[in-house]
């Protein structure tokens, strides 16, 4: 049983559950907070990362890898002083060069919970309320996960294995895997989207943490069933797993992985969508329109302002059922 923070949704308060992992999701959730609306907000988290600090971790202890779950949590940390500073503890990264250099403290304590607790949601529960965090953050599965793709490089095609792997190798993904292929899904992140009123996807690292949460049978399964609405944001600009994949090939990819996908929204960002219609017509196929608004940060760079983001949201999620 899980112990600790457990947000309740009540009144008139929007229930949105949240789909990523790493900067994209934090970058998402951060927005979510910006937009001053009542919501209950749950992080649902890829766990499959293998690189770093967490490649680390899950390498030596049959953990749940900590590093984007952690981010998640800090991006809903309370306003308050004390989780501010608890929050940054649990971002601080050991310098030097022992066993503990390079690891975050919070990477680091939920390592700890998990192995003492037994049950991941209940150690993620109880970081959540140390940092007095305004939502929920779950794992898409309760396991540990690895990820497989096939990429076109040059005239061959090649297998990566492990996130990391995928996400920096070179060429063009032509198919993604979870292993195992079926994992069960986290019970909690299920019911939470049963609940939901709003499922958000994006942005974030495609085919490493988006597509993901649609190989998960259970959660496919869950986001088809929901009566929730949903809105998917798209990326600002391609990283090394999405080189030569425009923005109407993230939607499709999307409906490839879920043929039964149906989107109501499509987010994308006033200078990186250039001719809409392409991306209108994508979106269309999924059953969305698409709204265009100015959410990267000004200084030119390729990433979502938390601000202006949560500012597109506002009217978005706003909308009625």
């Amino acid at each position: 049983m899980s112990i600790g923070f457990a947000p309740q949704a009540g009144g008139d308060r929007i229930r949105v559950v949240a789909f990523g992992g790493g900067h994209g999701l934090s970058a998402s959730l951060r927005a979510l907070r910006a937009t001053g609306l009542p919501l209950d907000i749950t992080a649902v988290v890829t766990v499959a990362d293998d690189g770093g600090s967490s490649g680390r971790i899950r390498a030596g202890r049959d953990v749940l890898p900590p590093g984007d779950l952690r981010q998640a949590l800090a991006a809903l940390a309370g306003d308050d002083d004390l989780s501010d500073r608890t929050a940054r503890l649990m971002q601080y990264r050991f310098s030097g060069d022992d066993e503990l250099t390079g690891h975050p403290v919070g990477n680091v304590v939920l390592c700890g919970l998990m192995e003492q607790l037994g049950d991941p949601v209940a150690a993620l529960d109880q970081v959540g309320a140390m940092l007095r965090a305004v939502g929920r953050v779950l794992p898409m599965s309760n396991r540990p996960l690895g990820i497989e793709a096939d990429l076109a490089v040059g005239g061959a095609q090649v297998t990566v294995r492990g996130q990391h792997q995928v996400a920096v190798a070179q060429g063009r993904v032509l198919q993604v895997r979870l292993m195992p292929p079926e994992p069960d899904a986290c019970p909690e992140a299920l019911a939470a989207i049963a609940a939901a009123d709003w499922l958000v996807f994006g942005p974030g690292s495609w085919y490493t943490s988006v597509i993901p949460h649609l190989l998960v049978p259970q959660l496919a399964a869950a986001v088809t069933r929901s009566a929730a609405r949903r809105l998917v944001t798209l990326n600002l600009a391609a990283d090394s797993e999405t080189v030569g994949l425009s923005l109407p090939d993230h939607l499709d990819a999307l409906g490839r992985y879920l043929p039964d996908l149906k989107v109501d929204i499509v987010l994308v960002d006033r200078n990186a969508v250039g001719d809409p219609e392409p991306v209108a017509n994508a979106a269309e196929s999924l059953g969305a329109r698409i709204a265009i608004a100015p959410v990267a940060v000004q200084d030119g760079t390729a990433r979502h302002d938390p601000v202006r983001l949560g500012r597109a949201l506002v009217p978005l999620l706003g909308t009625a059922r």
